[in-house]
């Protein structure tokens, strides 16, 4: 059980270092949330580009 929190943790930690390095990465904003809005069609997860913001301001800790 401990070893599958561990897993759990370095995941969580991955996908947060990953939001991070989307967002802080030196691109236009725009660029960035089409290249998110690209990845989640992939995946098969349909998202409106204001849906997008809306996620990247979470992110950013920007709520507005």
């Amino acid at each position: 059980m401990k070893a599958l929190n561990i897993l759990y943790a370095f995941l969580g930690g991955a996908i947060v270092g990953c939001g991070a390095a989307l967002l802080l990465a030196p691109e236009k904003g725009s660029d960035v949330r089409e290249k998110i809005c690209k990845i989640l069609r992939r995946k098969g997860i349909r998202i409106s580009d204001s849906e997008v913001d809306a996620l990247v301001a979470e992110l950013a800790g920007n709520e507005d």
